[in-house]
């Protein structure tokens, strides 16, 4: 049988999976990702964790949704979410991670997972974009702008796991 433990680091990582997932989708992967490693710190009992590393992790979170909020608000251009897509974009993680895997172990493993799913979802909002009439479609500008703010999300989102598993496995 599995051990309680092995359940809850299993469950552990896939959050932070998830939590990287849904910063693709303008969605607070930051927040999640800061969660389950505060939870992950306070039921290991702050061994690994610490407060420092904590507090830095929030301030970023609280940062990076907030500037993203101001954006959003700001008329940043926002992909349609659909069922589909949200499908189309985890087979393109799921592809990436498993590609990128081969290459770089498990720096690979999750710069692949981002990769492919930000790739995915660029490609699926170009080709929406295509099908629309011209004055209906959002300028090359704001979807490269999407694609930056996408990226840059996602490449902070990274950071965060990787400074949490670094305090982890240290």
């Amino acid at each position: 049988m599995f051990s309680l433990s092995s359940i809850a680091l299993t469950l552990f990582f896939l959050i932070l999976f998830v939590g990287v997932f849904l910063t693709l989708f303008d969605l607070l992967g930051t927040v999640i990702i800061f969660a389950d490693v505060f939870l992950y710190a306070l039921f290991s009992g702050l061994d690994k964790v610490g407060i420092p590393v904590i507090l830095v992790l929030l301030f970023i979170a609280l940062a990076v949704e907030a500037v993203d909020f101001y954006l959003v608000m700001n008329g940043a251009h926002q992909p349609k979410i659909t069922a589909k897509r949200f499908f189309l974009a985890a087979l393109g993680a799921i592809s990436g991670a498993f590609i990128f895997t081969n290459f770089w172990d498990g720096i690979g493993l999750w710069s692949g997972f981002f990769l492919g799913g930000f790739t995915t979802v660029m490609m699926l909002e170009i080709s929406r974009q295509r099908k629309l009439k011209k004055h209906y479609r959002a300028s090359a500008g704001a979807l490269f702008a999407m694609g930056a703010r996408k990226f840059s999300k996602g490449l902070i989102a990274l950071f965060m796991v990787a400074l949490s598993l670094s305090r982890i496995y240290s």
